[in-house]
This record gives C-alpha cells, structure tokens and sequence, in this order.
C-alpha cells in the first residue's frame, strides 16, 4: 500500500485514515448518546437498540431478537421486561403458534424510535451543513466505500433504515411470515 505523508509523519494512509474514522466515530457515538437525553431516564442504550430493531422487524420471537442483538436469550429477556414495563414494548402470543410468543412495539415505543431519530438526524444534518459542498461530496463517497466494503448496505432516500445503527437484520430470523 502507498504511504501517505501527513504533518504527523511517519503514518502510512491506512493508520491515518484509521484515526480519523476513530474520531468520526467517537462523535457519532456523542450525537447518538446526545439523542437519547430525553428518554435517557427510561431508556438505556442497549434497550434503544432493541426498540430499533423491534421498529425495523416488526413482531418477532425472542431467540431470534437475541441473536440479532449478540446477547444471550436470557438478556434479551430481561431487556424486554424492563420496555414492557415502560410500555414501550409488549408481549402477544404467535397466531400461527400459540406456544410461542412475539414481541413488539407499542405505540408509545415507536414513537420514541421515530423522536429518538429525529433528533440524531437533526443533528448530523447541522454538523454536515457546516461543511463546504465539495466537502460534502468528498465525505459521502468515502463513506459510501466505507460502507460497502464494511458490508453496510445505505439508508434508504426516505430516511427510513433497514439495518439501524450497524446490526445484522437478516430477513430470515425470526420474522413470522
């Protein structure tokens, strides 16, 4: 790989642009945590991620909730139980299997998904505009590289995301058909 030469010297480009992705990361994770204030006292991170997923999947199995987010059956339960005590999720039994339960989002739960985005969106939106259009230009095609030699596949025009924040939404596991 070519060396890049940077003020700091001696980084080859991969180190470089490591480090700046590093720092990119570091205030995305800032505006998303910055995002979730408002429900922070109901809401923990990883229960946001699970309402996501919920949002993104619809009614869906708790094994299967579990393996999309990496954690074990049992954390995913108890995840669970604290958003339905919040009534932010909820509990119904499978129709075309009544021993198998599904979870879901209430309403109030989705709504806290769509406020949550909202204000992540607005953020990144005014950070962005900050920049000069060819700026601009130049992030969306390094990000688009990025993103497809990471395996991400883009959020859709319309601003909805099939696959929020990175987590692995295979069509195939546990969606009821």
């Amino acid at each position: 790989m070519a060396q890049m030469e940077t003020p700091a010297g001696g980084l080859d480009d991969v180190d470089a642009v490591t480090r700046a992705v590093l720092t990119a990361s570091r205030l995305l994770v800032a505006v998303s945590a910055r995002s979730l204030a408002e429900v922070e006292e109901r809401v923990t991170l990883a229960q946001f991620r699970m309402l996501v997923v919920l949002a993104g999947r619809g009614a869906t199995k708790l094994v299967a909730l579990a393996e999309l987010l990496h954690v074990a059956p049992s954390t995913a339960m108890r995840m669970v139980d604290r958003l339905i005590t919040a009534g932010l999720a909820d509990r119904q039994p499978n129709p075309g299997n009544r021993r198998e339960t599904l979870l879901q989002l209430t309403e109030e739960g989705r709504r806290t998904v769509e406020a949550v985005t909202a204000r992540r969106r607005a953020e990144i939106a005014a950070i962005v505009q900050r920049l000069r259009p060819a700026q601009r230009w130049a992030l969306v095609e390094a990000l688009d590289a990025f993103n497809e030699v990471g395996g991400e596949p883009p959020v859709s025009e319309g601003g909805g995301e099939p696959h929020p924040l990175g987590w692995d939404m295979d069509p195939s596991v546990g969606r009821e058909a």
